[in-house]
């Protein structure tokens, strides 16, 4: 079992930056393939960002160029770095992990942290 806490989250001014952060349990952290996930009030949750455990992230249209995912290995650690923040933004994010055991996949999810950005 993996078991994700995010941390991070606040209230931020448009064009602002946040750094989210989520540290996984587990020995194999390395084998994880992670993510952001986030939802608006009323929106479908979205995914934001992956990363595989070879280090390879994709992004969603809406924050390429502004977001980047990266990981930690040896701290059991993913980030997520935000610029210049903008009002749809807004949300809450959450850390995703997935892991493969006997050719099944799971995935665990982290409470949640609210990401606020005024106008």
């Amino acid at each position: 079992q993996v078991q994700l806490v995010e941390s991070g989250g606040g209230l931020v001014q448009a064009e602002g930056s946040l750094r989210l952060s989520c540290v996984a349990s587990g020995r194999a952290f390395s084998t994880y393939v992670m993510g952001w996930y986030r939802q608006a009030p009323g929106k479908q949750r979205e995914l934001v960002t992956t990363i595989t455990s070879g280090g390879r992230s994709n992004y969603a249209d809406s924050v390429k160029g502004r977001f980047t995912i990266s990981r930690d290995n040896a701290k059991n650690t993913m980030y997520l770095q935000m610029n210049s923040l903008k009002p749809e933004d807004t949300a809450v994010y959450y850390c995703t992990a997935v892991t493969v055991v006997a050719g099944v996949a799971y995935d665990y999810w982290g409470q949640g942290t609210q990401v606020t950005v005024s106008s």
